[in-house]
């Protein structure tokens, strides 16, 4: 049963991403999604607040500020809470994997984020556990969530099996583990492997390229438009992710709503997306179980390819968009609410 959505006045929202449009990652398809599911409400998408120039009157209505990411927002936040004490009520602080992992361990302005933020709001049921104990009772988990896709059919495993990782080159993804265990597999011709991502990181396009050279079954297509990455994974008889830390990551919940299961490697982030008891985890870093995993998904007579399946669509309701609306709306509504337990002695 979906909860339903507060019915509250049209706020004025604001909502601070690091990075916009050209990023194309994650941050940004959370701030256009955000904004579209808060409607009525009033949402605006800002890099840094308070805006500059002919947006300095817009910024002194806004409301509520949801910020993305406890230290790339964290001047956005100090300036709201010091420019609009009493809307610093209305302040939430979004936390991703570095923030929750990394950042908040030794970062001061992290950390600062933390502290004047009214909610704290994590992407994946692990997510409180990162944080002390007395920040915990003012955190709520909130799933993203995208349309599902129909699954298709896919060509039998044994004749050959399509991998696919989403993925930016960047040390956090740990590609590296991805371009191993493709070497590992490059003497299995029905196995094969694409991987989407742009080269943030010139070392890493560069063993990419080599690892496409040395194995004819690995292919580096670089950065791809969303509909063409959703289409890929959609085809793909599994998705691969790596990542050595996330705060929740987009491509494993689309992989679940399009009908593909997940290899994942065992990290928070990704436990609290897949459950405690999801088959399909591999350590962090295991390039020769990534490949072991992989070659049992091509076994004939094991089903485990189906149970990871069947694992996968237990966890789809937690990604719906109706989930994640209701969410928001109760968020905002809280935020709003002088009254709310955790909108006290915020000044």
């Amino acid at each position: 049963m979906n909860t339903p959505t507060p019915k509250t006045a049209p706020l004025r929202i604001v909502i601070v991403s690091p990075v916009l449009a050209d990023a194309n990652n994650g941050n940004w398809q959370t701030a256009q999604r955000w904004r579209s599911l808060l409607a009525p409400h009033k949402v605006r998408i800002v890099q840094q607040w308070p805006d500059a120039g002919a947006h300095q009157h817009t910024a002194q209505q806004d409301q509520v500020m949801l910020a993305l990411h406890a230290r790339r927002s964290a001047a956005s936040v100090a300036a709201w809470a010091e420019r609009k004490p009493q809307a610093a009520l209305g302040l939430a602080v979004v936390l991703t994997g570095t923030d929750l992992y990394r950042d908040i361990q030794d970062d001061a302005a992290a950390q600062q984020s933390l502290a004047l933020a009214s909610q704290l709001v994590v992407l994946q049921a692990s997510g409180p556990a990162a944080l002390p104990a007395d920040l915990q009772a003012k955190t709520r988990v909130i799933f993203q969530s995208s349309a599902a896709l129909p699954t298709v059919a896919k060509p039998p495993v044994q004749s050959q099996l399509r991998a696919v990782m989403v993925g930016h080159l960047r040390p956090e993804k740990s590609p590296q583990t991805l371009f191993a265990a493709a070497r590992l597999l490059q003497a299995e011709p029905k196995l094969f492997i694409d991987h989407i991502g742009e080269a943030l990181d010139p070392a890493l396009a560069q063993a990419a390229q080599a690892t496409a050279a040395a194995c004819p079954n690995y292919r580096w297509l670089g950065a791809q438009p969303h509909p063409a990455t959703r289409r890929h994974i959609q085809r793909a008889h599994v998705l691969v992710h790596t990542s050595l830390m996330e705060g929740g990551a987009h491509v494993v919940m689309e992989a679940v709503l399009s009908g593909t299961p997940v290899l994942a490697s065992r990290i928070p982030g990704n436990v609290g997306m897949l459950g405690d008891d999801y088959a399909g985890y591999f350590e962090p870093g295991d390039a020769e179980g990534l490949a072991q995993l992989l070659r049992r998904c091509r076994a004939v007579d094991d089903d485990w390819l189906a149970q990871l399946s069947a694992q996968c669509a237990l966890r789809a309701p937690l990604f719906s968009p109706e989930a994640e609306r209701a969410a928001l709306h109760q968020l905002v509504h809280d935020l709003a609410q002088p009254s709310h337990p955790n909108n006290k002695n915020k000044a």
